[in-house]
């Protein structure tokens, strides 16, 4: 120094202090951890190394100068956890946060000049520690012993109202330990609420938010998939859900995302809701709540009392139940519920009665929200046998051999549950749930079946009485004028080849039936034909309506498209699938057999001038849910994963109630892995106008196919014209491209069917062409998952991002229109079997 000059030492001073400040910025704002000679005070923050997660001090309202120690996800809108949400700090001058000389993390206060603990994390330490505080990649602050590097404390072991990926939701056998969640006060309070989410009935485990003490809210059991009493918390929320446990006895969940870019925080509102905000490439691209009826509230309807939102008022007693209070009942107060008419028989053999034993029975009802299996003073308390192995049969036998058990279901990723208390907490969804089996006396359960066939035997004598004279008068004339040209094939030789093609589980129906019940398949029993072969209607001789399906030897389709159908539809059951009864292989015929649609396919009302004024917009907007529904279970809820490929207007069947119902399986693939994984095929199958392009072009195909096809679909139902119907247009290719041409142009109104267009229902079908257009844009990965799509449509997603760039919008020249209708001409199902190779 002594060879530096007066002005040159001030500068190097000067020159050091800078670079002291500017580090000591930096490391305020960079540093991940803090340390015994470190703190925060306000304005400060330490960041985790990936820069994703902050800690530091927060203000939750503008009207409040509380401060709250708080970790939030890129910025403090999205706050994930509050240390000290019940001891805010009032004075930003004398707060910090550091490590404390017994080796927690603290908050401190000065007060006259004396640092109080204002908030701890509280661990006692049997000798002194040296410990840190890091905030890790995952948005957790780990406090760790710095000799033995294990982890002493961590905030996601003390939630606060938010769960990210990998948080627990968890409770312990043992000691009754829980990692809970309990709500704000309100938005702008952070401070604890009344509302809590935890994890109970660990034998079958479901969470439950509680109001205060009492239970608000409950989820119904998790089956590994999903949680058996929240069909509306559809897979968007659920998957990556997995139910785990520690050798310690802890049982938790926790849920991820496939995809890295993806994040999510799931939050138990103020309000006693659920919320799920999702991120992807730290952009928000999603945000929901899981919206609650009067039937979602605990035990709406009292003790045996049936809750459907359906109907008024909302509150029913079971077969053989009745209102325990009437008047209270008659003034829908239910909070009483309902009781026995009778004593069950196995009641009456235990007292030692000497009534005549008769065994009690059960009365089945679908679509059930499974009783809680505690109505104890604390609800927490497990009921007697909560579950067992076994198949639905031997839950039954099993309940009716125990005269405590009064109810049980049956699902087979769980098993048999049973009930010995009263049942609290039912509800009957309008899909989802499970049967639940409720224990009655014998007499209940042959007046119920007795009712049943009555109403039954009218429907079909009705239905019938016609049709017998024409079907045994046609029956009489081709005995006495056809020759048989080949006797029966032996029953042997049929049960080889239905050993041979593994329809082993599949009904088999005798061809001589499926002649009389077609009027040996004559033309005026024809319903259509497609790629496969022709369609027939069918009545069986129990007065049954069928669907005949028959394969025929100059279809463009075979034995692997029949065998694809047969292996997947049998497997599979939901209410907007087409059910397969049989099938038939004799003779050399193969034919499958469905249940009837009546009012046959969507394509025939909704491209026709006259049937189309029948489907108004609320039973379009039904059917396009139905659908998204179907497709939905295809993807994620049933036991296999299925992509369907060949989803179009014509194999969308309607029922008498115009419920949609996906049909023609026999284009269908079996995939397994991710979302996103793709598969690729050097046969492409399918349809014109409903194929992506990576699949058209390049062979490739995953779910986001099957979205494409849905929103081709979709846009057809709103606009009311065939995709095809644009091969000579001047302007687009498709219907897609038009569509996309009105969309820019902001007159995208002008697409919705003048049939429909109605002033009170316009949001609902902009929305509509909205989540079509998502569903076509050209690149896969931009497209919403099904699962997304059904939460667009029911409004559980507010805000749609505006869809990108769709296929297929070029002007198509006249060759190549011309050499697409040819292509089309090939099959009467508008099928192309064209060779091309897949990367």
């Amino acid at each position: 120094m002594a060879f530096l000059s007066h002005n040159n030492t001030n500068n190097f001073f000067i020159a050091i202090l800078i670079f002291c400040i500017f580090r000591s910025c930096l490391s305020s704002n960079i540093k991940d951890t803090i340390t015994s000679s470190t703190s925060i005070k306000n304005h400060e923050t330490i960041t985790s190394n990936n820069t994703d997660f902050k800690l530091g001090f927060i203000t939750t309202s503008i009207n409040s100068t509380n401060l709250y120690l708080a970790i939030w996800y890129i910025n403090e809108t999205n706050t994930i956890w509050i240390a000290n949400r019940d001891q805010p700090l009032k004075d930003s001058s004398y707060g910090f946060v550091t490590i404390h000389k017994d080796g927690n993390l603290v908050i401190m206060n000065k007060q006259k000049g004396i640092s109080v603990i204002l908030w701890s994390t509280n661990i006692s330490f049997s000798n002194s520690i040296n410990s840190t505080a890091q905030l890790d990649d995952s948005g957790n602050l780990i406090l760790r012993d710095i000799n033995s590097g294990s982890k002493i404390w961590d905030s996601f072991s003390h939630p606060a109202d938010a769960a990210v990926p990998m948080m627990r939701i968890a409770s312990n056998k043992v000691t009754g330990k829980k990692i809970a969640y309990v709500s704000r006060k309100s938005a702008s309070d952070p401070s604890s609420g009344h509302f809590t989410a935890s994890l109970e009935r660990l034998n079958a485990p479901e969470v439950f938010i509680w109001y205060d003490n009492s239970p608000y809210w409950r989820t119904g059991p998790w089956n590994g998939r999903v949680f058996l009493g929240s069909p509306r918390m559809l897979t968007e929320y659920l998957f990556g859900w997995r139910l785990d446990h520690d050798d310690d006895g802890t049982e938790y969940i926790t849920y991820n995302f496939a995809s890295k870019t993806a994040f999510g925080i799931l939050t138990l509102t103020p309000h006693g809701t659920l919320k799920l905000v999702e991120f992807v490439n730290k952009k928000e691209i999603l945000s929901l709540e899981v919206d609650q009826n009067e039937c979602d509230f605990y035990g709406k309807c009292g003790p045996f009392g049936n809750c459907d939102n359906s109907t008024i008022p909302i509150c029913s007693c079971f077969d053989g139940f009745e209102p325990k209070n009437l008047e209270e009942w008659n003034l829908r107060n239910w909070t009483n519920g309902c009781v026995r008419k009778g004593e069950l028989k196995c009641e009456m053999l235990k007292n030692g009665s000497s009534t005549e034993f008769k065994q009690d029975g059960f009365l089945v009802y679908h679509n059930m929200k499974v009783p809680d299996f505690s109505v104890s003073n604390n609800a927490k308390v497990p009921d007697f046998s909560q579950r067992s192995d076994g198949d639905q049969d031997k839950c039954g036998s099993d309940c009716l051999t125990n005269c405590s058990c009064l109810a049980y279901a049956y699902d087979p990723y769980i098993g048999c549950m049973y009930w010995s208390r009263e049942l609290i907490d039912l509800q009957k969804f309008p899909y989802g749930g499970v049967d639940l089996f409720i224990r009655v006396p014998s007499e209940f359960v042959v007046a119920k079946k007795e009712k049943k066939h009555k109403s039954v035997l009218i429907v079909a004598i009705a239905g019938v009485i016609g049709a017998c004279i024409l079907v045994i008068c046609a029956y009489l004339l081709w005995r006495k004028c056809t020759v048989r040209h080949t006797g029966s094939q032996p029953r042997n030789l049929i049960m080889r080849e239905q050993k041979q093609m593994k329809l082993d589980e599949l009904p088999l129906y005798d061809f001589e039936k499926l002649e009389t019940a077609t009027n040996n398949f004559h033309f005026g029993t024809m319903l259509g034909k497609g790629g496969f072969g022709p369609v027939y209607k069918g009545i069986m001789e129990d007065g049954q309506e069928i669907a005949v399906k028959r394969l025929s030897k100059t279809s463009g389709q075979g034995l692997e498209e029949f065998m694809n159908e047969v292996v997947v539809i049998s497997k599979l059951q939901h209410r907007n699938l087409v059910r397969l009864l049989g099938c038939c292989v004799e003779r050399g015929e193969q034919m499958l057999i469905y249940e009837f649609m009546p009012n046959k396919s969507l394509d025939a009302f909704l491209f026709d001038p006259l049937q189309k004024k029948i489907l108004d917009w609320k039973k379009r907007l039904t059917i396009i849910e139905g659908i998204a529904r179907g497709i939905l279970y295809l993807h994620r809820d049933s036991r296999l994963r299925i992509i369907h490929r060949d989803l179009k207007a014509s194999n969308i069947l309607l029922d008498g109630e115009m419920i949609p119902k996906i049909s023609d399986f026999g284009l269908a693939r079996i995939v397994k892995g991710g979302e996103d994984d793709e598969a690729n095929t050097k046969r492409v199958v399918g349809t014109y106008g409903y194929m992506p392009p990576e699949y058209a072009m390049e062979g490739l195909f995953s779910e986001k196919s099957d979205v494409y096809s849905f929103g081709v679909l979709l846009l057809e139902i709103v606009s009311g014209r065939r995709n095809s119907s644009f091969y000579h247009s001047e302007d687009s290719l498709s219907l897609v491209g038009f569509a996309w041409k009105l969309w820019l142009e902001e007159n995208i109104i002008s697409l919705i069917d003048p049939e429909v267009w109605d002033p009170c229902y316009e949001s609902s079908m902009l929305r509509c062409i909205h989540i079509g257009l998502l569903c076509v844009q050209e690149l896969p990965r931009e497209r919403p998952s099904i699962s997304t799509v059904v939460l667009m449509l029911i409004s559980e997603i507010t805000h749609l991002p505006p869809p990108g760039k769709v296929a297929f919008v070029q002007k198509q020249n006249s060759r190549s229109a011309e050499s697409s209708q040819k292509s089309q001409s090939n099959s009467n199902n508008n099928v192309t079997l064209s060779e091309v190779h897949g990367r």
